[in-house]
């Protein structure tokens, strides 16, 4: 059976990690910004190479009290280096069990801020043009994907699973009631739309086409593991 689009997930964040990584290709592993340390990074490593899927970083603004998801006030050369030190620890520990890291997938706020401000965007640019050979994981259809593409970068564009749109692309922000999807069978429907290039609808009453290399799942939330194997599933073609 062929896979409709790649699905992946965000771990290391304290979520059903072992739950969900079998029903994945790839995971982004938080590496110290938002959450995480040696140990977390160890046993998320581990249950990739387990199930021989991608691994990649998922570094964000030094915020572990907002989890990231405040924008902080920083320049280009801040953004580089906290994106370029986490990456690193991340790939310390992965080399130390003789893995390799595939790519950097900036976390929340960090991830908004960047899909769209260019300086921010810049920020991610140089600290993946220092790590050399690492995808960056980018919000489908934003102007980060392009900036990055011309400066020489491989780039994966990412849809959500279980986050809604607004009609111009954007991510509706958490703060809007109904932002997460919580029902399964509606994060199982998104999925399926986006991966056979079917609109979605929209958190402000329309709807969106979403183009994507990969699909995202958060993995931190209660019911990840069961809401990935549904997702998962539902993206085989029969």
């Amino acid at each position: 059976m062929a896979r409709l689009i790649e699905l992946n997930a965000d771990v290391g964040e304290g979520g059903e990690d072992a739950l969900i990584i079998p029903h994945v290709q790839r995971v982004s592993i938080a590496c110290g910004g938002h959450t995480g340390d040696t140990s977390s990074m160890r046993a998320t490593l581990m249950l990739a190479k387990k199930q021989g899927i991608l691994a990649g970083a998922h570094p964000s603004y030094p915020d572990t009290a907002n989890f990231g998801r405040a924008a902080m006030e920083a320049d280009p050369d801040e953004i580089s280096r906290w994106v370029f030190d986490q990456t690193r620890s991340l790939q310390a520990v992965a080399d130390d069990l003789g893995m390799s890291l595939f790519h950097v997938k900036p976390h929340g706020a960090l991830y908004n801020q960047a899909a769209y401000d260019e300086e921010t965007a810049q920020g991610v640019i140089e600290a993946l043009l220092k790590l050399e050979g690492l995808a960056l994981v980018v919000l489908a259809g934003s102007p980060l994907a392009a900036l990055a593409r011309g400066a020489g970068l491989t780039v994966l564009e990412e849809a959500f699973a279980d986050r809604r749109y607004l009609q111009d692309g954007r991510l509706s922000p958490r703060s809007q009631v109904g932002a997460i999807i919580d029902e399964p069978e509606q994060a199982v429907a998104q999925a399926r739309a986006i991966a056979l290039g079917k609109p979605v609808s929209t958190l402000d009453q329309g709807s969106v086409m979403i183009k994507a290399d990969t699909l995202c799942l958060h993995g931190e939330g209660p019911g990840a593991g069961e809401l990935a194997r549904l997702v998962s599933s539902s993206l085989l073609h029969k």
